[in-house]
């Protein structure tokens, strides 16, 4: 199980990344959204084995810390995502790209779409949400027994969640690959590449938010 648990949370963020919003993708189903809350919702195992295999009671409790703040915030995530999928009435993230190409869903919603961006934070254990690496107390969570190859992919996950969730904002929220009533695929590389921007920034300043 130690060796195993980095694999297993490197494939399911990999395994999200099916969910990309095209009609010539083999992945296109009407039930994209719902998959996406199954494989996000399975994060917890990866992190719960990584922290009770590695015989520490440092890596136990940061674990631990990690799948309770990793639960709570996946209530916040499905109760956000209810608000676009009652607007367009599709469980698809290409049909709710799609129907943003007038105006964007974040424009008619716009505390929600800030609510995501929060719970995207939390989600993926960024500052201020930090709290399963508490350096004073657990020195680096659940992770602390891993070197090398182990660590490496813990983090290869980590950010690779990151830009899936950078994806799913600008698809649930941002109109995907349109910019009002002009559709690019360069629009929506942009869009992707500023929320993960957004993610390493509240990293990079928080607490100093001046």
């Amino acid at each position: 199980p130690y060796f195993i648990a980095p694999i297993f949370s490197l494939i399911l963020a990999l395994l999200l990344w099916q969910l990309y919003p095209s009609l010539y993708s083999i992945s296109y189903f009407k039930w994209g959204i719902l998959f996406f809350l199954c494989v996000s919702g399975l994060n917890v195992y990866g992190t719960l084995l990584a922290g009770w295999s590695s015989n520490s009671k440092y890596a136990l409790l940061g674990s631990l810390r990690a799948i309770a703040q990793t639960i709570s915030y996946e209530v916040s995530m499905a109760l956000v995502l209810l608000f676009p999928l009652f607007l367009v009435g599709s469980f698809s993230f290409f049909e709710v790209g799609e129907s943003q190409e007038s105006i964007w869903l974040s424009f008619l919603m716009l505390p929600v779409s800030f609510i995501w961006f929060v719970t995207c934070v939390a989600e993926t254990n960024r500052a201020p949400f930090d709290f399963a690496e508490g350096e004073s107390e657990l020195v680096s969570g659940f992770n602390i027994e891993y070197g090398s190859a182990g660590f490496a992919l813990i983090f290869l996950a980590e950010y690779a969640n990151i830009l899936v969730m950078s994806l799913f904002s600008s698809i649930l929220f941002f109109g995907g690959s349109y910019m009002f009533f002009f559709e690019s695929d360069i629009m929506f590389m942009l869009k992707i590449l500023f929320f993960a921007f957004l993610f390493i920034w509240v990293r990079g300043s928080y607490p100093r938010f001046r």
